[in-house]
C-alpha cells in the first residue's frame, strides 16, 4: 500500500464524507495498531494523526522490544510475561524483516550474591517467553566478558550474565502498521490535527479535523472515537469538558549516539543505575547510550536534551569503559516522553508502565500508559472497549496473525540477498540493509533504482542510505516534510555528526517534485531541518517556523 501525496488527497475527501465505525485519534505505535486491529475485525477505520507517524515517544524510544528484566525486581511478572510473549511473535511472525535479535552483557560487580540473584532473574526471563526463539543465557566469567566486551574496564566487573532481546526501528515500524492498517482499508492522514469534538448530547459522535497542510477543516464522523494521544492524552480529554479518568505524568528519556568503533565491543551493554538503567545498544555504525528517567512538566511538542542529561549518560557509561566518552563523541541527541501513568509518587521510575482503558465520556474510548512491545494488547483492548454496545457481533482480534507489510516472503528473500544484489547492481551490503528496512518490500526501492539508476547512488552526506529511499519515503511512506525523511524514515538526522545538515538540501531537491515545492518551499525545508536539529541538541532555542498552509496540495502538484 502506497501512503503517496494523491492516497491523502483522496483520505482527506473520504473523511468529510463516510460515518467510520472506529475513528482513532494519534498516529503513534498505539493509534496505528489500534486502526489495524479495528480494520482487520471488519470495521470502517479512519485515523488522523496532528504531525508525523510516531513523531512523539514512538521514534525516540530505545529501540528496544524486550519485557523489561527491572520490571521483575519490581514484582510486574503479568506485564514481564505479556511483553515476552509479544517479542516473540514479533521476532518470529509478525515482523522478521523489522524486529531482531540483541545480545547484552549483564556486567557483575559481586562474585557471590549478585551472580546468583541476576541469575535467578534472567532464567525467570528466559522460561516467561514461552516458546523458545533465542538463545538461552550464560554465565560468564570476567575474561570471557571481556573477550566479548573488551572495551570494558577490567577492574568494573567479576564476570557477566550475557541474555538476548530484540531491537527494532521504532519509527519505522510505527509507519509499516499504518501501512498495514491502510492496506486493509483503514482511512489514515498525517498533519490533520483534532481541534475538537463533535457532540450528540453527551456522546462523543468524531472530531473536527484542521488539515494542517491547506488549512481545510474537516468533521470526522464516527461511532466510536479512540484516544491514543499518549502524553497528549491529558490536553485531548479536556476537550471533552468531562473530568479526565485518568492522567499522565509524562518522564524524559534522553539517548546520545556515538560511533560504533568508539566503544569497541561485539555485545550490548545494560546495567542499573541510581536513577535508572543505563543501555549501550548496537545500531548499525553506532552505539545508542542511555536512558534517563526524569519528571516531565513542560508541553510534550518538544522535549530537549539538556546539559546535565548528557553529562549524566556520559558519567554513567564511563563507569564501564576503559576510555572515556567525551562530548566530541557524540554524533547525535535525542530526548523522548514516556506517558506513564499517574500515581502518588513523584518517582517516574516507580509509575506503572501498565496501560490504562476508560470511557470517560459516552463514545470515547481513552487508552495510555504501556509500552512499546506491548503496543498490539494495548490496540486490541482499546478496540474491545471501543465496539462493545455496538448492535452487531464486532469478531474478536486477529492481529496475532496478521503479518505486518513487507514480513510475508522476507526470508525467502533475504536467502536470494546475493542473486537481488546481482541484478540491481547493488552491493549485497547494501541490499541486506534494504531488506532489514523494507522486507519483501525492497522490490518497490528496487524498482525506483532500476527506472532511474542514480537513485541507486548514496545520498550526499548521508551515505549509509540511497537516494532512492528519500524518494521511496514520499511516494510510498507518507513523508510530506524534510524533517520526515531526515527524522523517521531514516534516522539521518540522529546518526550523522552534523544531524544531517550536510544531507538536507540534496534530500529536499530530490523529493520536491513529488511534494511539488518551489525553491522558496526547499529552502524553508532545509532551514526548519536544522533548526530543529540544533534546538534538539541545546544549540539554540529559537521558536521553530511552522509548514506554510499556503503551498499547492502535494497531489495537484505532482
Amino acid at each position: 500500500m502506497a501512503l503517496g501525496p494523491g492516497y491523502r488527497e483522496k483520505v482527506l475527501d473520504d473523511l468529510g464524507g463516510t460515518e467510520f465505525d472506529v475513528l482513532v485519534i494519534g498516529g503513534g505505535i498505539v493509534g496505528v495498531g489500534t486502526a489495524l486491529d479495528a480494520v482487520s475485525r471488519g470495521l470502517s477505520v479512519a485515523l488522523v494523526e496532528a504531525r508525523d507517524w510516531a513523531s512523539g515517544t514512538s521514534s525516540r524510544s530505545s529501540k528496544l522490544i524486550h519485557g523489561g528484566l527491572r520490571y521483575l525486581e519490581q514484582r510486574d511478572f503479568g506485564l514481564v510475561r505479556e511483553a515476552l510473549r509479544e517479542r516473540g511473535l514479533l521476532l518470529s511472525r509478525l515482523a522478521p524483516h523489522l524486529v531482531r535479535p540483541v545480545r547484552f552483557l549483564y556486567p557483575l560487580r559481586n562474585r557471590i550474591w549478585e551472580r546468583a540473584y541476576v541469575g535467578a532473574g534472567v532464567t525467570l526471563y528466559d522460561t516467561m517467553g514461552g516458546a523458545r526463539i533465542l538463545p538461552w543465557h550464560r554465565q560468564l566469567s570476567r575474561r570471557a566478558a571481556l573477550r566479548q566486551a573488551p572495551a570494558l574496564r577490567h577492574d568494573a566487573l567479576v564476570g557477566a550474565v550475557q541474555y538476548y532481546d530484540a531491537q527494532v526501528d521504532d519509527a519505522r515500524y510505527t509507519m509499516m502498521v499504518a501501512r498495514t492498517a491502510a492496506l486493509y482499508g483503514a482511512r489514515v492522514a498525517t498533519r490533520t490535527e483534532v481541534t475538537g469534538f463533535l457532540r450528540e448530547g453527551v456522546r462523543v459522535t468524531g472530531a473536527a479535523v484542521r488539515d494542517l497542510e491547506s488549512g481545510r477543516e474537516i468533521a470526522v464522523r464516527a461511532r466510536r472515537v479512540v484516544n491514543t494521544t499518549g502524553v497528549w492524552t491529558d490536553g485531548a480529554q479536556k476537550m471533552t469538558g468531562a473530568r479526565a479518568a485518568f492522567t499522565v505524568q509524562a518522564s524524559k528519556g534522553v539517548h546520545i549516539v556515538v560511533p560504533r568503533d568508539r566503544i569497541p565491543m561485539d555485545t550490548g551493554l545494560i546495567t542499573r543505575t541510581e536513577k535508572s538503567v543505563l543501555f549501550v545498544i548496537p545500531w548499525g555504525r553506532h552505539w545508542i547510550v542511555g536512558t534517563t528517567d526524569t519528571p516531565w512538566e513542560k508541553g510534550p511538542d518538544e522535549p530537549v536534551a539538556d546539559r546535565a542529561d548528557v553529562d549524566y549518560l556520559l558519567e554513567q557509561a564511563n563507569t564501564w569503559l576503559r576510555v572515556p566518552l567525551t562530548h566530541d563523541d557524540i554524533e547525535g541527541v535525542y530526548a523522548g516522553l514516556r506517558p506513564l501513568l499517574s500515581g502518588d509518587t513523584d518517582d517516574t521510575t516507580r509509575l506503572s508502565r501498565e496501560h490504562t482503558v476508560a470511557e470517560p465520556v459516552p463514545g470515547l474510548v481513552v487508552v495510555a500508559g504501556g509500552k512499546f512491545t506491548t503496543y498490539r494488547v494495548m490496540a486490541e483492548d482499546a478496540v474491545d472497549a471501543a465496539v462493545r454496545g455496538l448492535e452487531e457481533n464486532v469478531p474478536a482480534s486477529v492481529t496475532e496473525r496478521l503479518p505486518i507489510m513487507g514480513a510475508e516472503g522476507f526470508e525467502v528473500l533475504w536467502n536470494d540477498r546475493r542473486r537481488l544484489a546481482a541484478a540491481s547492481g547493488l552491493h549485497v551490503a547494501r541490499v541486506e540493509h534494504l531488506l532489514r528496512r523494507y522486507g519483501s518490500c525492497v522490490r518497490e526501492v528496487l524498482d525506483l533504482v532500476a527506472a532511474d539508476p542514480a537513485l541507486g547512488e548514496p545520498i550526499p552526506g548521508a551515505a549509509d542510505y540511497l537516494k532512492a529511499e528519500a524518494v521511496y519515503a514520499v511516494s510510498h511512506e507518507g513523508a510530506l516534510h524534510l524533517e520526515d525523511v531526515l527524522a523517521r524514515r531514516t534516522r539521518i538526522s540522529i546518526e550523522e555528526w552534523d544531524g544531517g545538515e550536510a544531507a538536507a538540501r540534496p534530500v529536499a531537491e530530490l523529493i520536491a517534485p513529488f511534494l511539488g515545492w518551489s525553491e522558496d518551499d526547499v529552502a524553508d525545508e532545509v532551514d526548519r531541518h536544522v533548526r530543529r536539529v540544533r534546538a534538539e541538541r541545546g544549540e539554540t532555542a529559537a521558536p521553530l517556523p511552522q509548514p506554510s498552509p499556503s503551498r499547492p496540495s502535494p497531489a495537484s502538484a505532482a
